[in-house]
């Protein structure tokens, strides 16, 4: 019964591992490139940005607008203030028609908006005296701005297309960033498959040195307490694998999902060790001031901050605005003469607001703007300081993260090699359990650290390569593909 359960056990673990998806390090993260939910995410956040700057640039040009109401019709009574300045009340029966062209444009220099626009009406009248009136006006010009002191669309010039910008360097920082959690996930996994391929030699050793320390045990070369411990032994190894079987299939689960395979059986490959090369603090400053999103953000926000100052300082004082139209127009009741002897349509007006006593409002407003202005400027130095001691530390860390490396892959094979030769050893009696269990703890912390080793290798490779948006290996700036929105 046992071997027909091993022969299912046999041939159950060779379909999976036929039916298992092998991947590398960088073909998972192109995968996650595509599929992964935070490239969604990334992808959504930058395309909202594009048509942001889009609706920006868009605001600048010519605006054409058709406003219309068809038809408008009333029948009630109204109150109406007569030639006498008494309020009267009257029948209203009548059918409205109208409509209008609007070509609209935003003056940028000035902070005004230019218009041009055309109008007509149609009433007719219902009742005792029926009869149509027309009103036309073939074309006015208008021009419209709010304050002469503050110019909003000067600082958006100014500020839109930062931001626009730190968007695109927010998409390839957060690709990176994608790299850096695939590779968590990555070696989560080799990490756990290669624990459990230990646990399961050991398992097998254990098993193998169990019976000979029993055979020992009747021949009376070994005690009773030593046969015990070696049954212990085995037994935490059985359930070594136990748990190293479910760590396999935590992580499998956590990486196939996040790269939307179709499969949760996946054989991964030991990195290749990367090609040696230097990086140069001066130069991944450099990179990293030219390329990271952090930079456009400082003088986005500082001028923000400048732009709120200027509001205050336009509106709080004195309010000035004007708005102009100059145009033709003409009404009654037969259409082909509208277009004919028209009537002059001009105003200018200036509105002015002088804030005369407002118990400091608008003065708290003005200091409150300054004010933050002057933190924004001394939170932008702290935060350029900390910024650019990021990058020297990692660069500092990157410089020994491969001595890590080589010095604890050398642990590794120095390690197993000692637990092979204890191994040998106990079975030919010469040392204790306890010093072959010292040498088989010795191995399995020396495989720990080196598996960590490399995963700290490589996620601090990607987070280089995220602070300056820098490929230090091919020596060239950072990009990805063209995207395409619709």
């Amino acid at each position: 019964m046992k071997k027909i359960i091993l022969v299912i056990f046999v041939i159950s673990s060779f379909w999976s591992f036929s039916q298992s998806k092998k991947i590398t390090l960088n073909q998972a993260i192109e995968m996650a490139h595509k599929n992964s939910p935070d490239y969604k995410i990334n992808l959504n956040v930058n395309q909202s940005n594009y048509w942001r700057f889009r609706r920006y640039k868009a605001s600048f040009l010519p605006q054409l607008n058709l406003n219309a109401t068809l038809p408008n019709y009333s029948n009630a009574i109204i109150r109406q203030t007569n030639d006498s300045g008494q309020d009267i009340f009257v029948n209203q029966n009548q059918l409205l028609i109208s409509g209008g062209l609007s070509l609209s444009q935003s003056v940028p220099y000035t902070g005004g908006i230019f218009s041009v626009n055309s109008n007509f009406e149609r009433v007719e009248l219902f009742g005792l005296n029926d009869n149509v009136q027309y009103s036309v006006i073939p074309f006015s010009v208008n021009y419209f701005q709010n304050s002469l002191f503050y110019n909003e669309f000067k600082w958006d010039k100014k500020i839109e297309p930062l931001i626009y910008e730190e968007s695109q360097r927010e998409f390839i920082e957060s690709m990176e960033r994608i790299s850096i959690n695939t590779s968590r996930r990555y070696f989560e996994l080799l990490k756990a498959q290669m624990q459990l391929k230990i646990a399961e030699i050991n398992l097998s050793n254990q098993d193998t040195l169990y019976q000979i320390a029993k055979g020992r045990f009747k021949m009376g070369k070994i005690a009773e307490n030593e046969l015990l411990q070696m049954e212990l032994t085995l037994l935490n190894s059985k359930n070594n694998v136990t748990s190293n079987i479910i760590e396999v299939k935590r992580t499998s689960q956590n990486l196939a999902r996040y790269l939307e395979l179709d499969t949760e059986n996946i054989e991964l490959d030991i990195p290749e060790e990367l090609p040696v090369f230097e990086v140069d603090i001066n130069k991944a400053l450099e990179e990293a001031q030219s390329n990271r999103k952090a930079v456009i953000e400082f003088r986005r926000k500082r001028l923000e901050a400048e732009k709120e100052v200027a509001f205050q300082k336009g509106n709080n004082r004195l309010r000035l605005g004007i708005r102009a139209n100059i145009g033709v127009s003409n009404n009654g009741d037969d259409f082909n003469n509208l277009f004919n002897n028209y009537n002059k349509q001009q105003n200018v007006s200036v509105s002015v607001g002088v804030p005369i006593f407002d118990w400091g409002v608008s003065k708290s407003r003005r200091k409150m703007a300054e004010a933050n202005l002057d933190l924004t400027k001394n939170n932008i130095n702290q935060d350029r300081q900390e910024f650019e001691q990021e990058i020297y530390l990692h660069v500092l860390n990157w410089s020994n993260q491969r001595d890590f490396l080589y010095t604890n892959e050398k642990a590794k094979n120095v390690a197993s090699k000692r637990y092979e030769i204890s191994k040998k050893r106990y079975v030919l009696g010469k040392i204790s359990i306890t010093d072959l269990n010292i040498a088989l703890r010795e191995r399995d912390e020396a495989l720990i650290k080196y598996l960590n080793s490399l995963s700290a290798f490589w996620r601090d490779y990607f987070i280089l390569r995220q602070l300056t948006l820098y490929d230090f290996i091919n020596d060239k700036k950072l990009e990805v593909e063209d995207i395409f929105y619709d």
